[in-house]
Parts: C-alpha cells; sequence; structure tokens
C-alpha cells in the first residue's frame, strides 16, 4: 500500500516528535505524517506524576532495551527504558526539569555544532518555557511545556537544603537561570496535577489540525532512498506493510532508535552495513557511536522519624492517594517527590558542575523495584561528564530485532575518581547538623566502604543508568568524519532527511535530558521549515570566580 505524498514524515512521537508535529503544522500549509510504534498514553500510570516508576516497566510502554554486558560493571545487564508511547520518553520518565548548564552548549560549539551555543538555545528554552516564576531573561509563561516546583512540605527537604548550605554550598533560586551551580527547589514537567509530557503540551493541542496525520502501532522498517535522497518510509502495521512519501523524512526514534533505523536504511558504518548484506546508501562511521549516559547510586540513609515517605508505601495509602488524585488531581499523586537538588563541582579545577543530586525522602530505587525495610531518605547522585564512550549497533538486519547496546560503562580511570568523590561529598553533606534529627545508620554504601578499592566495589555493583542516553547520530561539521548530522540537523552525505532528537548531542548536558531534547526540536523546527532563527540572547551565566583554585 502506498499513502499520498506528505510535506513531512516524522518517525517517533516522543519528546521531540510531538514538538515538531505541532511547530511544522501550526501554519496549516504543510501536510505532516507522525509514525509512532507505541499507542496512547490514556492510563492513570502515565498522567499521575507518583505513579513514574510503574510505566516505565510496562512493555505495553517501554521498549525494554537493556546493555550487553557491560565490562566494568562486573558484566551486569543494565536496563535502558525508551519510551513507547504518545510521548515517548517523555511519558515515562521521572519528569524532573533541568536545561542543563551554559557551558553544555557552548562546549558544543567548540564540538561542531555551530549555532548551538548558549546564547543560541536560551531563545528556544524560553519559546518551550511555561513557568511562573524566574528572571525572564532566562523564563517565560508563555510556552506550552508547564513545569513547576514542588510543595517541599515534607521536611527532610528542608534539612538537605540546610545541610547543603552548613557544608559551605550555595543556594540557587533558579538553577534553570543565571545560575545552576548550587542547592535548590527541583523543578518538575506536571501542570495541573498531571505528568506534562510533550504528547499533552505539543501534540494534543495540534490533533484537531487537518494536516496532521497520526499513526499509532507503525513500525518503521526503513528509509526509502531514490539515490541518496530520502524520500519516505517504509512501515509495518499489524500484518500489513505500509510505504509513505514525503519531501522530507525526519527521524525522531532516539539515541537508541534513530541510529538503528539509520543502519537498516544503508546510512551507517560500511563494514557493519555490509558485514549484515545491507547495501550501503552513505557511509557514516559516527552512526551509533559516541553514545553517552548518566550513572548514578542511591546514597541512602535511615531515618530515626517516621517523616519519610515510607508511611504511604502500603496498598491502602497508595489507593487513597490515587483516588485523592483522580477527584481533585492534587496530594502526594501530583508530584514526582523529586522536590530538591543539587548541582556541585567535584574538584577544584572544574569551571562547571559535574555532579548532580535529587533528593528523595524515601529509600527505594528509582524504578520502584527494591523498597528499604523502613524510613529512610536518599540521594541520587552521579558525575555529568562520563568521559567513557558506548555504542548502539544492529544485531541483524531485521527491523523487529532489538539492537545491541553498549555504554562501556566506567570504562575511562576518571570516572571512578568522580565515583569516589560522589560518594565521599555526599557522606560530608549528609554528616551535617540539619540532619542530626533524623539521620539513622547510613543504609547505602554503608559505613564500612571508605577505602578507594571499597567504594569502587560498590560503584561496581550497585551504580544505575540514570536513563539519559545520548549523542549517537551528532551534530558537528560536515567535513568531520564522525559527525552524523550538519548544525541545521540535516544527514551528512544524503539529501531529504534530519535527525532531531537527543541523539544528535554532541555531548551528554550537565542534568536531565527531556528540557534539552525538547529545545533541540523547537529550534530545529525553524531549521526545517527555514524560518529565521529566534534573535541570539545576551544573558549572562555564572561561573565560580574561584573555580581553578576551590571545590566550593
Amino acid at each position: 500500500m502506498s499513502d499520498p505524498g506528505f510535506d513531512y514524515i516524522i518517525v517517533g512521537a516522543g519528546s521531540a516528535g510531538c514538538v515538531l508535529a505541532n511547530r511544522l503544522t501550526e501554519d496549516g500549509r504543510r501536510r505532516v505524517l507522525l509514525l509512532e510504534f507505541g499507542g496512547s498514553d490514556r492510563s492513570v500510570l502515565i498522567q499521575m506524576p507518583s505513579a513514574l516508576s510503574i510505566p516505565m516497566n510496562m512493555a505495553k510502554y517501554n521498549w525494554h532495551y537493556e546493555t550487553e554486558p557491560e565490562p566494568y560493571l562486573g558484566g551486569r545487564r543494565l536496563h535502558t527504558p525508551r519510551g513507547k508511547v504518545l510521548g515517548g520518553s517523555s511519558s515515562i520518565n521521572g519528569m524532573v526539569w533541568v536545561r542543563g548548564n551554559a557551558l553544555d552548549f557552548d562546549q558544543w560549539e567548540d564540538l561542531g555544532a555551530q549555532g548551538w551555543g548558549y546564547r543560541h538555545v536560551l531563545p528556544y528554552f524560553r519559546r518551550a518555557d511555561a513557568h511562573g516564576e524566574g528572571d525572564a531573561a532566562y523564563r517565560s509563561a508563555e510556552g506550552p511545556l508547564h513545569n513547576q516546583y514542588g510543595s517541599l512540605k515534607n521536611p527532610l527537604h528542608a534539612a538537605w537544603l540546610a545541610a547543603a548550605q552548613q557544608a559551605g554550598y550555595p543556594a540557587t533560586e533558579d538553577y534553570n537561570g543565571f545560575r545552576q551551580e548550587g542547592f535548590g527547589r527541583m523543578g518538575m514537567s506536571v501542570h495541573r496535577g498531571r505528568r506534562w509530557s510533550t504528547a499533552n503540551a505539543y501534540l494534543k493541542p495540534a490533533l484537531p489540525r487537518q494536516n496532521l496525520h497520526v499513526v499509532t502501532h507503525a513500525l518503521a522498517t526503513g528509509i526509502v532512498f531514490e539515490g541518496t535522497r530520502a524520500v519516505g518510509v517504509t512501515y509495518r502495521r499489524g500484518d500489513a506493510q505500509h510505504t509513505a512519501r514525503a519531501g522530507e523524512v525526519i527521524l525522531s526514534g532516539g539515541p537508541i532508535n534513530s541510529p538503528q533505523l539509520l543502519k537498516l536504511s544503508g546510512v551507517g558504518p560500511e563494514q557493519e552495513l555490509r558485514a549484515l548484506g545491507i547495501p550501503v546508501v552513505a557511509h557514516r562511521a559516527g552512526v551509533g557511536e559516541n553514545l553517552q549516559d548518566h550513572l548514578e547510586f542511591y546514597f541512602q540513609v535511615e531515618s530515626r522519624q517516621p517523616v519519610t515517605l515510607y508511611s504511604v508505601m502500603n496498598p491502602l495509602s497508595k489507593a487513597m492517594i490515587g483516588a485523592r488524585w483522580l477527584l481533585t488531581h492534587d496530594g502526594l499523586g501530583a508530584t514526582n517527590h523529586f522536590e530538591s537538588c543539587g548541582f556541585i563541582r567535584s574538584r577544584a579545577g572544574i569551571r562547571w558542575p559535574d555532579i548532580q543530586y535529587h533528593f528523595l525522602p524515601l529509600a527505594v530505587t528509582y524504578d520502584g523495584s527494591s523498597l528499604a525495610e523502613g524510613h529512610g531518605f536518599q540521594a541520587h547522585v552521579g558525575p555529568m561528564r562520563s568521559k567513557s564512550r558506548g555504542w548502539v549497533r544492529l544485531a541483524s538486519a531485521d527491523p523487529a530485532d532489538k539492537p545491541r547496546i553498549s555504554f562501556n560503562y566506567m570504562s575511562h580511570p576518571d570516572d571512578w575518581a568522580e565515583m569516589r568523590a560522589c560518594v565521599r561529598l555526599t557522606r560530608e553533606i549528609f554528616a551535617q547538623p540539619a540532619f542530626d534529627a533524623y539521620r539513622g545508620r547510613e543504609l547505602q554504601p554503608g559505613a564500612a566502604v571508605q577505602s578507594d578499592a571499597q567504594i569502587d566495589d560498590f560503584i561496581r555493583a550497585k551504580v544505575e543508568s540514570a536513563y539519559h542516553p545520548s549523542c549517537t547520530c551528532r551534530i558537528g561539521q560536515p567535513d568531520d568524519p564522525l559527525a552524523v548530522v550538519d548544525p541545521e540537523c540535516r544527514v551528512i552525505g544524503v539529501q531529504g532527511l534530519r535527525v532531531i532528537d537527543s541523539s544528535i548531542m554532541p555531548a551528554v548536558t550537565t542534568g536531565n535530558l527531556n528540557a534539552p531534547t525538547i529545545m533541540l526540536a523547537e529550534k530545529g523546527a525553524d531549521h526545517v521549515l527555514g524560518r529565521p532563527l529566534l534573535p541570539a540572547s545576551n544573558a549572562p551565566a555564572y561561573v565560580a570566580a574561584e573555580w581553578q583554585t576551590a571545590q566550593r
């Protein structure tokens, strides 16, 4: 079957794809086809913020990828969840709203992403932003993506913020504004008590448009080329195979699926493709390489007072929280519970923060699979700029086969030094007087874990992904043999094909990835449409005056 022609085909209705679907259709002039392998996001488990760990573990909503055995983590296979639903990973993530540090984007420019410096991207963060607080040079209340702060009602959040200042760290009023470095309130993409995914923020307002066509349960199987020009996409829906044609194809499947589809279609490392019998359309050695992520561990402490969320981790309390949320969209069901945070530098000589904290008034794993036996609290902590690099490679030429994924976690010696700093600096914060009334024994890593070797053993056994895979189709200059797309997101070496999602990041940002992925799509839409880019910002960004000589 062959569909009539479209102006654009977008593959993937996730954090980037929903933004593009909205922006490319808003003037009514262009016909857009949006393909998504998952289905509807109409589920209480997706829309209720506190249920975040449930859809992340459901095959209905998650591709359920896992890594190859990771050689530096004792051969463990790590979970690599990716959203398979309208809204993509923004429908199953932790809803933490972090733009990244200004210097991340200036580093992108240094790596070849011309026009993607902080002065260029800040206007696109503002275009997406619907946030009622903060300096107007950095924040806006006018965009579609609502984000807000939590209530901070749990007293442990106040203890965390006070302890950080007692340890000598500054406070920051808005880590998404002038100053990221420091400790403060953490934002979440929640609006009126509901998860504010890109499906809710961007796609649903666009669905009534006659020029937008959304097809769910559609597995993209290949890009159709005429010579080196992309002219369409083949996809499987049920038992039927379809072909849709368009003037331009945009891949927004994310850092795992976008390189997979490029390779299946003949764009990638020539040797890998030929070994699988895939005809080579364009040799691009960087497709699927440069894979980056954030690792973290959970520093857990027993609470001497029964003030943690453990009190409601029972079936009756959960039912009551759910019932209240269904009736009023408020209460404990309306928060992700990550309401305070911190960004610090691991040592002197680091110019901008390279450690991130999420504080949680409960001792539990992020995916909800393991709960401490009693009251506890924890900080999720991990380095932001690991030097380890991994890859995404095809297992076969069958589009239904999951690709092979290896992050090569902890393969660089500097990563171990940073993880040791995470343990010791966090232990110091929890030792401050603000926690005296609450602090019991250290549950994890445990007080006996002190030496470098002991910390390394703990990290090897317990560190987990923060679920921020990225950088597998990175932006660069056309003469860079490892770049995949140029600064206008066009795949180098072919025509009529772009990638716009977190895979095009040259380097992972300092923080969670949903906000910068949305920014990429906001700016990418202007590149696709050939519109003038938003005027660059001259808003400054904080850098610690004594960063060369002081850690704090």
